[in-house]
């Protein structure tokens, strides 16, 4: 089956938030996100329509949502490029070094998995980052958590590499996220 892989327009809001409500359900996903289904069910509209309208493709220079749409229409996964730069404030655990761009929010859907959406969600959030000219990405990286073995296993397939740092996962049970990363040479 043939998916396009697109980026969010703010107006999609609804569908936004129903894939990320979903997402929060999967059984990955207490070592996959940083927020709980219960947290994320509970926000209002404005929330939902504010972070949509951030990371669509009308406006968003340093954030970008990509979605997998199936040729129905289905939302049938996700991913969301951040833009980091050593001048920001960090984000997640230290603060950056060179420019990069940080994949977070992956998922797809149970139904649709080893069918190449991931993929291909991927291969459009990696072009987006590498064509990026101010700043130039140097690197792309993610956070897995230590427990989520598929989707290491992924990332390797993909391209990237462990770095060796490593940051506590929330929670405070003494569990880490894994650096990943993919240099521009692949």
């Amino acid at each position: 089956m043939d998916y396009v892989v697109r980026g969010v327009r703010a107006d999609e809001w609804p569908q936004a938030r129903k894939l990320r409500l979903d997402a929060l359900q999967d059984p990955a996903a207490p070592v996959a996100f940083l927020e709980t289904y219960e947290d994320a069910v509970a926000r209002p509209d404005a929330f939902w329509q504010g972070r949509t309208a951030d990371a669509a493709e009308e406006g968003a220079r340093w954030v970008r949502q990509f979605v997998a749409e199936s040729p129905e229409g289905d939302w049938v996964g996700t991913v969301t490029v951040l833009v980091e730069s050593p001048d920001e404030e960090p984000r997640f655990g230290e603060a950056v070094t060179v420019d990069q761009a940080h994949l977070v929010g992956v998922f797809v859907r149970p139904e649709v998995r080893g069918t190449g959406v991931a993929d291909a969600l991927f291969r459009g959030a990696v072009a987006w980052a590498w064509s990026l000219s101010d700043p130039r990405m140097e690197r792309v990286r993610l956070h897995v958590h230590e427990k989520n073995p598929r989707a290491a296993a992924f990332y390797r397939k993909f391209g990237f590499r462990p770095s060796g740092r490593q940051i506590a996962a929330p929670g405070g049970r003494g569990e880490h996220e894994l650096e990943y990363v993919l240099g521009r040479e692949g």
